[in-house]
């Protein structure tokens, strides 16, 4: 094995390339460990980010949405569990390589589009929705937010539990689709 990285031979990278493989299966259980996390994290709502997380997740499947969109509505937060201001584009980046672009451009831009109730409060403008409308993902966004994620703030809503969105998360998480470089 190498110890600089201009050194390495074909050798050397199949061996990385089988244990970068062996990890990439770890994934749907790294997702899951940290949905479980955003338990400890309420930023002053109704109930806590898990529950908003499994309540979005749930209010997705109940409305008849497709496997990758029950996933985007469930770990839509997800980047909360490293980070506020930019949570969306942290959890984008994590699922780009297992969604759809148009899946991808929804959870990166969704706080854009809650910002329709709320931004005005925070000295935003509320329509920043606005500025995508033409966009492929402006309706998938528009769905998350406004279906799925806006209405899922209540404490007392009887949630799907986390572990009946793992085998979903275990079938698109599994493997990387594409290569982002």
């Amino acid at each position: 094995m190498f110890t600089d990285m201009r050194n390495g031979t074909a050798e050397d990278w199949k061996h990385i390339g089988r244990a970068h493989t062996e990890y990439f299966r770890k994934t749907p259980q790294h997702l899951m460990d940290m949905l479980k996390s955003l338990e400890q994290v309420t930023l002053g709502f109704a109930c806590d980010q898990l529950q908003h997380s499994l309540m979005t997740g749930t209010l997705a499947r109940r409305d008849g949405a497709t496997d990758e969109e029950v996933a985007i509505a469930l770990l839509h937060d997800i980047g909360k569990a490293v980070n506020i201001p930019n949570h969306g584009a942290i959890g984008a980046e994590l699922m780009r390589p297992y969604v759809s672009d148009d899946a991808y451009h929804a959870i990166y831009n969704h706080q854009h589009f809650q910002g329709k109730y709320y931004y005005e409060f925070a000295g935003a403008s509320p329509t920043m929705r606005d500025d995508h409308v033409q966009e492929s993902w402006y309706p998938l966004a528009e769905k998350l937010v406004d279906r799925w994620d806006a209405p899922a703030f209540d404490p007392d809503f009887e949630v799907d539990s986390l572990e009946s969105f793992e085998p979903l998360l275990n079938t698109i998480f599994a493997m990387p689709a594409r290569a982002v470089g």
